[in-house]
């Protein structure tokens, strides 16, 4: 079972992990190409970006799995999915291309309206494109995914490449060049980071049409019963996930706008944004998991043993989170050169954003006990008293720490959802977490890091050398006290 798990895990999630990793060998060229103002920009963006996302696929994946377990009529769950999704994606198209120059004057990015109408088609591509790929991990189909998964972020690293850097550097070595009417139409060095945009769009638009095959095989015929009933057990979920989506990204929305005037708002966006993608290390694990995780749950809810499976799964995620956390942290030095110097700075947001990541993770886990009971709304209430905190403590420590502010508002924010949720997880849907084992080790994981700050005087090559043998011992104790658990339940 597990090792089905694990398996499923890494292949859908290779794809994932390699494309983020990739995505993420990209911030190095980012910032060092562009100043972090501009790079302010794009972690802007983005951040809206993944606001609407969540709200253009309004819990509808997680409705899909949902139903696909218990209708009868799997491809009439896929079709009546899909239509939603076309008439809510197309209603959002016509309606920002209506309103293109307000939302842009709005947003103060009057002088470049093409970047809101490049993410309205990526954002609706991307909502379209998210039930065929559900459905491919729920046919057990993980190959034709990672296939999809895989030229969509070779698509994006290349174009990203070829305007970013072959081009300039082709124009730089022969300035004659720049005059061919090709190259005119092809490349125009004012557009400065919306390529990064650009690309994105092309990537997006592509595997789009890699997916096109398995919409039009779908009964797209809806059943307006069924719509309704998946509409009625999803909108809690977009609730859920508008509030949780305010949690991961309002910071980064809010934090030019709650900066004093005499600060340079969008480079400090831009070196938080840039410190912000070191600690997504650990949400690439999350993410993979959750990839394979979710639907492993709901085949499991029927099981005798569900619940012992589940808490052996939170076990083991901690335990990887808290392995990924060190990692990082005590090898700092080394993660922080894939960023440029300038946006160094910021390297203090990174262990808080590593622990509020963790603590996401661990409520990503507890969500199980209101997913299976159909409890959904109580799961919304507990995001949006989430994203209550995440509004309140953003408004009082931005003006004051800057983007430590925003860092620490996010740690409290998850900190908080994570209790939550298991208080009422353990009244609805107990399970019996090893809270007193989990406990051990996240002291360990902080005594470890304690140790690891007092060689920072050692010299380079001695403090590598200790903190190697740091996190070669935290792994001993744990084999070790795993191991003797195991003797423990069996005997």
């Amino acid at each position: 079972m597990f090792k089905k798990l694990a398996g499923q895990t890494a292949i859908y999630g290779l794809p994932t992990i390699v494309g983020r990793l990739l995505n993420y060998l990209l911030v190095p060229l980012y910032t060092r190409v562009f100043a972090p103002a501009e790079y302010g920009v794009v972690t802007e963006i983005y951040a809206y970006v993944a606001f609407l996302f969540v709200v253009l696929t309004y819990g509808m994946e997680t409705a899909f799995f949902r139903f696909s377990t218990t209708h009868p009529d799997k491809e009439k769950v896929y079709g009546t999915t899909l239509f939603s999704l076309f008439v809510t994606s197309i209603f959002f198209l016509v309606i920002i291309f209506s309103a293109t120059p307000t939302i842009s004057s709005a947003m103060g990015y009057a002088d470049n309206p093409e970047y809101i109408r490049w993410f309205a088609l990526i954002l609706a591509a991307d909502a379209l494109s998210s039930i065929p790929y559900a459905q491919l991990r729920l046919k057990n189909k993980p190959i034709r995914f990672a296939i999809i998964k895989v030229v969509n972020i070779v698509t994006n690293i290349a174009f990203n490449l070829l305007f970013i850097v072959i081009i300039p550097k082709i124009v730089k070595e022969d300035p004659g060049i720049a005059d061919s009417a090709f190259l005119k139409f092809l490349y125009n060095p004012e557009i400065g980071v919306g390529y990064i945009f650009i690309s994105n769009l092309i990537a997006s638009a592509l595997t789009f049409i890699m997916l096109v095959p398995s919409m039009v095989k779908a009964k797209i015929k809806p059943d307006i019963n069924l719509l309704k009933k998946m509409l009625s057990y999803s909108w809690p979920l977009l609730i859920f996930g508008f509030a949780g989506i305010i949690n991961e990204t309002f910071d980064r929305i809010i934090l030019r706008r709650m900066l004093p005037d005499n600060v340079d708002a969008m480079a400090q966006l831009g070196i938080y944004g840039a410190c912000y993608k070191v600690s997504i290390l650990m949400t690439l694990f999350i993410q993979t998991y959750r990839y394979a995780a979710e639907p492993f749950f709901f085949d499991q809810s029927g099981t005798k043993d569900a619940k012992i499976t589940y808490a052996r799964l939170m076990h083991y995620f901690i335990i990887v989170c808290l392995f990924i956390y060190l990692a990082i942290m005590l090898n700092i030095d080394i993660v922080l050169l894939f960023i440029g110097s300038d946006f160094r700075e910021g390297a203090g947001v990174i262990p808080i954003l590593l622990w509020a990541n963790l603590f996401l993770g661990v409520f990503y886990n507890l969500s199980v006990w209101f997913k299976l009971t159909d409890k959904t709304g109580i799961g919304a209430m507990i995001s949006v008293a989430g994203a209550g905190v995440t509004l309140l403590f953003n408004f009082m420590l931005i003006p004051i720490m800057g983007y430590m502010g925003a860092a620490w508002a996010t740690f409290i924010c998850y900190a908080f959802m994570m209790v939550v949720s298991y208080y009422y997880g353990q009244k609805y849907y107990p399970i019996n977490y090893n809270l007193k084992a989990l406990s051990f080790y996240i002291i360990l994981t902080i005594v470890i890091y304690t140790l690891s700050i007092f060689t920072n005087e050692l010299g380079r090559n001695l403090e590598f050398v200790i903190n190697s043998i740091l996190l070669i011992l935290f792994l001993a104790v744990i084999w070790f006290k795993e191991k003797r658990g195991v003797r423990a339940m069996r005997s």
